[in-house]
């Protein structure tokens, strides 16, 4: 019953998924126009063709209504059945209020209550575990998490190390109790704040208040030592999958697909080796939309299983890492049911 607590955990898994994309496409060979690299150079360095970025009108909780909307839709529910909102993203609206309150407003989940979490490119991951708590505790049914990014609004689009490699996108999912031999299996989540300087937004907050000179100096956009990133990233992604893999009793010949967060080719191929999966169980879309923080990974799923490659009973690892530094990996078996885009029981 919602409002209480069970001393009895519940099964929790996703039963309904929804996605949004600005419908702007600028690809690699544009970016030459203005600023010194090439559509080679960049695909060799991320796998990255083009990206999506959002329209001057279009902001986070804009692009996370529709994805919200889509995913309780295909839930089959309504709006007003929804008992919680979890909105992960690095680009919030405004500082305060929550983009959370904001999408609660306008889908119009009256009964809901509302917040953000910030975990950087994580945050869909810790979303997920964060949310699932609180219907495996009996304490809620329905929970909407939802990741979603407008990153294009914080780039210094002269530097071509940070600017090529972002676009902006939602995805949101609902979870749900399912049935006790499906769902989420494991969790596992991580950080290390030692190597929070590698990646940042300087400027904005209470230790740097917006000031003419942090404009000036570009403080208010992402300042990334790719180097160092791209060495945690290729060793945490690894080590989390491994991770939760033993935490849920499973084992490499057991994953029928590995959903890693979406930030570079070279990342996610790296990771595959280590975990010896082939490349036909991983699933990547990071050329068509670089990496979109928070929605890459529901931005992936979403397609497996709108091209019916995720079916039921499969195990499935999915795996984040961002700015923080943080971590963060699930472990699942797929439930099949008549939300998630058709699939059916």
């Amino acid at each position: 019953m919602t409002g209480t607590v069970s001393r009895e955990f519940i099964n929790v898994g996703i039963a309904g998924i929804g996605t949004y994309v600005p419908g702007r496409v600028v690809t690699s060979a544009e970016l030459e126009k203005t600023l010194e690299t090439s559509d080679e150079w960049i695909f060799s360095r991320s796998g990255i063709r083009e990206r999506r970025i959002a329209s001057p009108q279009e902001a986070t909780s804009d692009m996370a209504v529709v994805a919200a909307e889509k995913a309780i839709r295909d839930a089959g529910l309504s709006a007003e059945e929804i008992d919680l909102i979890i909105v992960a993203t690095n680009t919030p609206d405004m500082l305060f209020p929550a983009t959370a309150c904001i999408v609660q407003d306008k889908i119009g989940a009256v009964k809901a209550g509302a917040f953000d979490l910030a975990a950087g490119c994580t945050g869909f991951i810790y979303g997920l575990a964060a949310g699932s708590q609180f219907i495996s505790t009996g304490m809620y049914q329905n929970v909407l998490v939802v990741g979603a990014d407008t990153l294009s609004r914080v780039l210094n689009w002269e530097d071509r190390n940070t600017c090529v490699l972002f676009g902006d996108g939602a995805g949101a999912v609902v979870l749900r109790p399912v049935p006790e031999d499906c769902g989420f299996l494991a969790f596992r989540l991580g950080s290390d704040g030692a190597g929070g300087p590698h990646l940042t937004q300087p400027a904005g907050g209470s230790r740097m208040p917006a000031t003419r000179e942090t404009v000036e100096k570009k403080l208010h956009t992402i300042h990334m030592n790719g180097r160092e990133v791209f060495k945690f990233a290729v060793r945490v992604m690894g080590e989390a999958a491994e991770e939760v893999l033993a935490a849920a009793g499973l084992t490499k010949d057991d994953v029928d697909f590995f959903i890693p967060h979406q930030a570079n080719v070279r990342i996610i191929e790296s990771a595959a080796k280590k975990l010896g999966l082939p490349m036909d169980k991983v699933l990547v879309n990071v050329d068509r939309y670089g990496n979109t923080s928070t929605a890459s990974v529901p931005l992936a799923l979403e397609e497996a299983l709108r091209d019916g490659k995720i079916k039921n009973q499969d195990h499935v690892i999915m795996v984040g890492f961002g700015t923080g530094l943080t971590w963060g990996a699930i472990a699942m078996k797929w439930c099949g049911y008549k939300g998630a885009l058709g699939a059916s029981l």
